[in-house]
Order: structure tokens, then sequence, then C-alpha cells
């Protein structure tokens, strides 16, 4: 018989992190005894790197979760395989929020190939709730570089931050 599941990982750049993301966290929060939230190192995102740095993207995730109230969730940064991150924490699962078909696809890919490199890794899809079905971070990072407000879409200390970098370039 296999053993429950305790410990799972929400893997992403969140470049920034949104509402969106903090939603599927809460979420997994309630299936989960343990959850990690795995900020990818992607240095090369897209050919053009992260808009915030990686130590960055932590310290916001972490200030947006006490600002929320989800204090009880730890915020590690990682490069490389995610399978080899899960192993290295001892997380069983990976957790993705799915917004659209288009989502599904690439994770539905993401989880076969880390179901092919370590079949004791379970992927877990989490669909996003319909108010943050549309919230993405590039269209965050698309509206804040254009001078548009970002309330509603991240958490304050996210949309301070914002303002600062749009404002400096």
């Amino acid at each position: 018989m296999n053993e429950a599941i305790t410990h799972v990982v929400l893997p992403g750049t969140y470049d920034p992190v949104t509402l969106g993301h903090l939603d599927v966290m809460r979420r997994a929060l309630r299936l989960f005894p343990k959850v990690t939230i795995g900020v990818a190192a992607s240095r090369s995102k897209r050919g053009v790197g992260t808009a915030f740095s990686l130590e960055e993207r932590v310290r916001l995730i972490e200030l947006s979760l006490a600002e929320l109230g989800m204090e009880d969730v730890d915020v590690l940064p990682f490069e490389g395989l995610l399978v080899d991150f899960c192993h290295s924490i001892g997380a069983g699962g990976v957790v993705k929020g799915l917004r659209a078909m288009t989502d599904f696809e690439f994770e539905l890919q993401q989880a076969d190939l880390n179901a092919h490199l370590s079949p004791d890794i379970e992927s877990v899809f989490v669909m996003a709730s319909p108010s943050y079905g549309y919230v993405s971070s590039s269209i965050v990072r698309e509206l804040a570089s254009l001078g548009s407000p970002v309330a509603g879409l991240v958490p304050q200390c996210v949309e301070t931050r914002l303002r600062e970098l749009y404002r400096d370039r």
C-alpha cells in the first residue's frame, strides 16, 4: 500500500507572485499538512530572465504569505530538476494550478516528464478559482510596466514593489 502524501511542493517562477498563486497555495494547505513553495531560479526564462531576482521573489512570497496570514508555509529557492528538489526536502508530490487548456497541455507534459524521471513524485492539479483564472505574472508585469494599476491582482507588497521597479526604468 502506498503512503499518503504529507508534503508537497508548489513550484514556480513567481515573477511576481499573484493572488492567483496565493489562492492555489491556500487551497493546497487545505489538502496537505506540509506545503513548500519552490521558487525556481529560471535565470533564462524566455531568453530575457526574470524581472525580480531569485532572492527578491522569495522575499515577496514570504511577505505576501504573511499579509494573508499563511505563515506556516516554507519558501525555498531551487535550481535544477524539480524532482531532485522534491527529494532533497522530502516532498512526495507537486501541486500545480491550472487556469486554461493551454496550462493543462503544458503542465501535463511536465507531469509526465516528472513521472518518467521519478515515479515516486505524484502530480496534483488544482483548478484556478474563477476570480483569478485570467491572472498571470506576465500580464501583471505588462500592466505594471504600462503604468496600469495592479491592485486586486497581486498583494499590496508586490504592487508597491512593481511600482518602484517600473518607475525606476
